[in-house]
């Protein structure tokens, strides 16, 4: 799987800052940018230690954007300290530690909890150390230099969009579908701690309000804020669970029929549709499955897409988050300062972080090809297995 992340940041040269201003959407091909970056200069700065912090390994797309940022960095002549916490606050603390005792001269961290590393950021803020905050932003510090990401109240309002889609009240340009409703839908959100969870959240609840206002849409269960819909660590499990109780609590012995369901992860779905089977529904949308929405297109839950198991994903082009993240890296490293296309947006309690934002897209089944396998992010092949090469 790892080598199509790869295609987008291989051989990544000073001619990715033409990339980083170009802003394209996360459904492209990324042959344009590594066409770009292949034009044979030489890395301004060679043996440089990089510290890239990634959270788990237990997500697929975090293993591979740890190894895309690494191949990238090695092409520019870097080394590179690649370390995964396992969703381990103290552990992810201790690495950064470790990277900054060892004499890294640039850090790149995709946080676990967005608020626990306040005295390694001040470490590196000492040590004149660059830190960019990789997808997740680092809150209550005024020691993030940069942060790389996608558009998160957008993805939110993706996620919503592809819920009122699937359901039939809009039709996938935006035009308003043929259903009518009621509906009853229940919603998931994130981990409390990721401050992308809150952006999501808000970008779909801010999408779903007036069809809520009009009761087009109902929540039987009631619970309708991110404190009672959080996933803690985005985990599958725990997802499962807490749809195994609200179909116990609110539909089994009732008339009420679910009909969709609000997810903001690939994981967090496929938890959501194996309790929704275990209780009766489906196997398939066809046949009476709530229709699931997601993010990540992780390959699993895109070929239940593709299956009509689950309704739709978002697909946030990681080859080019690494990308960006190798840019902004480069520039502080060679002695300037990486372009931000947003400096309003991303305040992390202390100081408005610049940041450059990337474009994302819905994936329906409809989509699959266009998005993701002629951009080789997939090939037909794993898409058909649902397992990656």
């Amino acid at each position: 799987m790892v080598k199509k992340f790869l295609v987008g940041v291989a051989s990544a040269g000073m001619a990715l800052t033409l990339a980083a201003c170009s802003g394209g959407g996360a459904g492209e091909s990324t042959d344009e940018t590594s066409a770009a970056a292949t034009g044979g200069s030489e890395p301004v700065v060679e043996g440089g230690l990089v510290g890239v912090a990634m959270p788990t390994q237990t997500s697929e797309r975090w293993i591979a954007d740890g190894d895309a940022v690494q191949s990238g960095l090695e092409e520019l002549g870097y080394e590179v300290d690649l370390q995964f916490a396992n969703d381990d606050i103290p552990t992810q603390a201790n690495q950064i530690d470790q990277m900054i005792t060892n004499g890294a001269e640039a850090l790149i961290i995709a946080s676990i909890d967005g608020t626990a590393l306040a005295s390694q950021l001040e470490a590196a803020a000492a040590a004149d150390i660059p830190v960019i905050a990789y997808d997740r932003l680092i809150r209550d510090s005024e020691n993030v230099d940069f942060y790389v990401t996608f558009d998160n109240y957008n993805v939110g309002v993706q996620q919503a969009t592809s819920l009122l889609v699937g359901l039939g009240l809009l039709n996938q340009d935006g035009s308003e579908g043929d259903a009518a409703g009621p509906f009853n839908v229940e919603l998931f959100a994130g981990s409390l701690d990721d401050n992308n969870a809150h952006f999501f959240w808000q970008g779909a609840i801010d999408t779903l309000q007036p069809y809520l206002d009009d009761e087009t849409i109902t929540v039987p269960s009631g619970q309708t804020d991110i404190e009672q819909t959080n996933t803690l660590r985005w985990q599958q499990e725990t997802a499962q669970k807490r749809m195994e109780d609200l179909l116990t609590s609110t539909y089994t012995g009732s008339d009420l029929e679910l009909h969709g369901v609000l997810s903001p992860y690939d994981g967090i779905s496929r938890g959501i549709i194996t309790a929704l089977q275990n209780a009766g529904y489906g196997p398939s949308i066809a046949d009476g499955l709530p229709v699931v929405t997601g993010q990540d297109a992780e390959i699993a839950s895109v070929k239940l897409i593709a299956d009509d198991i689950q309704s739709a994903t978002i697909f946030k082009d990681t080859r080019k988050l690494a990308a960006q993240a190798i840019t902004a890296t480069d520039d502080y490293l060679s002695g300037g300062e990486p372009e931000a296309n947003d400096t309003e947006t991303y305040d992390n309690g202390v100081k408005v972080v610049p940041s450059y934002l990337l474009e994302s897209d819905i994936v329906y089944a409809d989509n699959i090809q266009s998005l993701l396998v002629d951009s080789g992010y997939w090939t037909a092949e794993e898409v058909e297995a649902g397992v990656a090469e």
